[in-house]
């Protein structure tokens, strides 16, 4: 599950000023993210783990339920993850080209991560957010469901690439499942597919059209919940309780651990980058 080697996270995120003092001597944290290691506990939190916030609500015996720390990366591997995800003169991180079809993608080498969610969920809103680094690079973000219409195709310097696929159920293209299918089986370099789903409404029906395809073709998967703004923690935390039943039962393929953002407070962002990052070797 390209886990290994991280350190514990969440409990040395507060081992202040120490983390800072060594975040403080590595080139590659960002100013930004030195500032964000800044904030009040319960605020640096809820910010780089969202769900572990929440996490306080469940009795104690409950809470192994969640796998929040699966995945724990201590705040270093955060930071080299950002590095990886910030545009520089020498990390360039730009759109490439969009298909339709397979014969029109890109024949790019390196490691792929795709992004795939019903309309509406907030996809291209996600990508925008996790480019937050590189301003530059232009993902177009519509109010209307179902404008993505074609594969957008990203790289992120020379570690990954990144594909914001078309979104499925209201106003998908005619053509969707045969270029979402192919590409999810064809795609030799695909490293691993993020499944977006709406925390207010949970997973619905037309969720389980990726589902299916990421099982049928025995891809590794994750599901990443978004819009954790519009959620309160109580219906969060049910939400939560209910996919990873699901995903306990249902799934062979899907990670377990969830994972909770916002594009809109940017809570989680910073976690999934570093997760990213961890799945593409980058933080090897």
């Amino acid at each position: 599950m390209a886990v290994s080697g991280l350190r514990l996270g969440a409990e040395k995120l507060f081992e202040m000023p120490a983390v800072l003092g060594r975040l403080s001597r590595c080139q590659s944290t960002s100013q930004a993210f030195a500032e964000v290691l800044r904030l009040p506990k319960q605020q640096l939190r809820k910010l780089l783990y969202p769900l572990q916030e929440v996490e306080r609500y469940l009795a104690p015996d409950r809470r192994q339920d969640l796998h929040l720390r699966i995945f724990n990366p201590s705040p270093e591997d955060i930071a080299r993850a950002e590095s990886v995800f910030k545009a520089t003169e020498h990390n360039r991180i730009e759109y490439v080209s969009s298909a339709i079809r397979m014969d029109h993608a890109p024949d790019l080498l390196r490691p792929e991560v795709c992004f795939i969610g019903r309309s509406n969920v907030g996809k291209s809103s996600l990508i925008k957010a996790l480019f937050s680094l590189a301003p530059e690079v232009e993902v177009r973000i519509s109010k209307t469901p179902g404008h993505t219409k074609k594969m957008n195709f990203f790289k992120v310097g020379k570690h990954f690439t990144v594909v914001d696929m078309p979104g499925y159920g209201f106003r998908a293209p005619e053509d969707f499942a045969d270029m979402v299918e192919t590409y999810l089986k064809e795609r030799s370099n695909l490293r691993r597919t993020f499944l977006l789903v709406d925390s207010v409404v949970g997973i619905q029906k037309t969720d389980n059209i990726a589902i299916e395809m990421c099982e049928e073709f025995a891809l590794p998967y994750v599901i990443v919940l978004t819009k954790i703004d519009k959620s309160s923690k109580g219906h969060l935390l049910k939400q939560v309780l209910e996919i990873q039943k699901f995903v306990s039962t249902k799934t062979q393929g899907c990670f377990p651990q969830l994972f909770a953002v916002s594009a809109v407070t940017f809570s989680g962002i910073h976690l999934l980058r570093c997760f990213i990052a961890n799945v593409t070797g980058n933080l090897d």
